[in-house]
């Protein structure tokens, strides 16, 4: 199995969205998203990256198969939950470009990916003018009966990369766990890097 990474703008990553979606749900099924996901509710959730026109996906390809993906914008074009995190920072939203999701199927990790994903994202920030960028990830707690033994989380990958928590910073965003009924609310914890 050979991935080639491709970075997508423009219509290429309007092209790319229903493959994204599909990798979306299957993908953030696990933990620690949980993620009971539907197409309609992904076409809606990344129309961002469609009316973006800073707006990048890195594809991860297998032949012609998108097997992973990752995505990034303005953080200004992103969604308000995220944005209003940042409101008590000394960040100027103008200046962040928002790193979103990285996903990609188990069969396809440990060759590099995830490093590809954020070297492209970041390179295109630079190129944008940004000075940060963040993402953010899910917050559970260390007891959560759903996670899986031997789990360890991204944390040292993404030190690693020059990423850091912000303090406090925040943000609330609602979907469905596979275990529950209906959407709740789930915290998320912001990282940056300057670049």
């Amino acid at each position: 199995m050979t991935l080639t990474l491709r970075p997508l703008t423009g219509q290429a990553v309007d092209d790319a969205l229903d493959d994204l979606a599909q990798l979306r749900i299957m993908v953030f099924r696990a933990w620690p998203y949980l993620y009971d996901g539907d197409l309609d509710y992904e076409r809606r959730y990344m129309a961002s990256y469609r009316d973006s026109a800073d707006a990048i996906l890195v594809g991860a390809y297998d032949g012609d198969t998108l097997v992973g993906a990752a995505t990034g914008t303005p953080m200004a074009d992103h969604a308000d939950d995220f944005t209003e995190a940042f409101a008590s920072t000394n960040y100027p939203l103008e200046q962040v470009f928002y790193c979103a999701e990285s996903v990609l199927l188990p069969a396809y990790r440990g060759q590099g990916a995830g490093h590809g994903f954020f070297d492209a994202r970041e390179a295109h920030a630079r190129a944008l003018g940004f000075n940060y960028c963040a993402f953010c990830s899910v917050m559970r707690a260390d007891d959560h009966p759903m996670r899986p033994d031997g789990y360890r989380p991204l944390d040292a990958f993404w030190r690693k990369r020059g990423y850091a928590p912000l303090p406090g910073v925040i943000a609330t965003f609602e979907w469905k766990d596979v275990d529950e009924a209906g959407q709740s609310q789930k915290r998320l914890q912001f990282w940056i890097k300057a670049l």
